[in-house]
């Protein structure tokens, strides 16, 4: 899979990341702790490209989190990097 083209594929990627998460108890219930969301509040959250971008952070904040999602999808963990970078811009202190 190449650099994600658009938003859209952007977010696609961002929504089988936030499958991936919820596959696995041990894998969403860090992300709901830290976004304060319930398992009830998901679906409609998905469809906020900030949330998205947020599930993004979450896979990226995590080496091992990255490697395993990025490997099930057989991507590049750079691929799961740029469509976080292009749903919420770059991280802070690096050039836009």
């Amino acid at each position: 899979m190449p650099r994600p083209s658009t938003a859209l594929d952007a977010e696609t990627l961002a929504l089988r990341a936030l499958a991936f998460l919820a596959a696995e108890p041990e894998r969403l219930e860090p992300f709901l702790a830290a976004t304060g969301l319930g398992p009830e509040t998901l679906r409609a959250a998905a469809s906020d490209p900030s949330f998205l971008a947020a599930v993004l952070d979450h896979i990226c904040g995590s080496d091992s989190l990255l490697l395993e999602f990025a490997g099930n999808l057989g991507v590049s963990p750079e691929i799961v990097a740029q469509a976080r970078e292009q749903l919420s811009g770059p991280p802070p202190g690096e050039p836009a």
